[in-house]
């Protein structure tokens, strides 16, 4: 039997080797000119044609345009994305239905160090497709994830302990094993609809601004709360479709290899179609990235 010690170093191993071998493993296959549905790059793939001068579609049919455009990208997204957070996600679900739940729940976050820099990519990438700006999955994921791992790794911790306590909280509730304060409860809503109202406004700015996480981080509380309809309305679409599973757990499990596929893209596109304009018009981002490139 390994030592703790060891054991540990083991699992964060593994974790912050993971995006290294995918890595390894798509620059050499597209290397051999193997076109992979999930990670190659076909650069002269075609996409549905739409009118240049056609108006531009707002609501849910942006929503489905978009999807319809991009869904393939939205699998790779997801997956990509998934296996960023998996070790994280596996260690502290055996801490949660076993008697390790502090070691486990320890290595989570320690595994959960990459997250932070997955979760930036992740949302460029949303964005991009948001802004109808050309983009490739692996490569902007890749590039994204490199800059911005070392700024994003203590927000990416802090979303994950974050979570987790979320996740003991209402998991001991709904199964009732324990007996917790209606205060608890009441106090454990309001703290997931802030952080869901204020954890996307702190990645996208790591993602397009050149700032110190400090003034990242109050930077997205007064943007929260100064486009509060918009804030509320991305936090309550973005996290539906997660309260719904929970809510109707175990039955929901059906719906797993879904979420796994698709899950995280979809309620990302709901979240950042209501807080992306915001952030774009108070940062000018469009219009800085178009002078850049003119």
């Amino acid at each position: 039997m390994n030592p703790p010690c060891s054991f540990s170093a083991n699992v964060v191993w593994t974790s912050v080797s993971t995006y290294t071998i995918l890595d390894i493993a798509v620059t050499s296959l597209e290397s051999w000119n193997v076109d992979l549905f999930f990670f190659g790059c076909k650069y002269d793939s075609q996409k549905p044609d739409f009118p240049k001068d056609a108006p531009p579609k707002k609501g849910v049919k942006r929503l489905v345009e978009i999807i319809s455009i991009n869904f393939r990208d939205l699998v790779k997204l997801n997956l990509l994305f998934c296996a960023c957070i998996i070790p994280s996600v596996a260690t502290f679900s055996v801490g949660f239905f076993s008697t390790f739940t502090f070691l486990m729940y320890t290595l989570s976050l320690l595994t959960a160090v990459p997250a932070g820099g997955a979760i930036v990519a992740y949302v460029f990438c949303i964005t991009k497709m948001l802004r109808d700006q050309p983009f490739f999955v692996w490569h902007d994921f890749k590039r994204k994830f490199l800059e911005n791992v070392r700024q994003a790794a203590v927000p990416g911790v802090l979303c994950a302990v974050f979570v987790y306590a979320q996740v003991y909280l209402w998991g001991a509730f709904i199964a009732g094993g324990e007996v917790i304060d209606v205060t608890w409860l009441i106090a454990g809503a309001i703290a997931l609809l802030i952080f869901g109202m204020v954890t996307p406004y702190v990645f996208m700015q790591i993602a397009y601004i050149d700032l110190k996480t400090r003034q990242i981080i109050i930077n997205s509380i007064l943007l929260s709360f100064a486009n509060t309809p918009r804030s509320f309305m991305g936090a309550l679409t973005g996290g539906i479709i997660w309260i719904v599973f929970i809510l109707f757990l175990p039955a929901s499990l059906i719906a797993m290899p879904v979420l796994l596929i698709f899950g995280f893209s979809a309620s990302g596109l709901l979240c950042f179609m209501w807080v992306w304009p915001p952030v774009n018009k108070q940062f000018s981002i469009d219009e800085t990235l178009c002078n850049r490139t003119s």
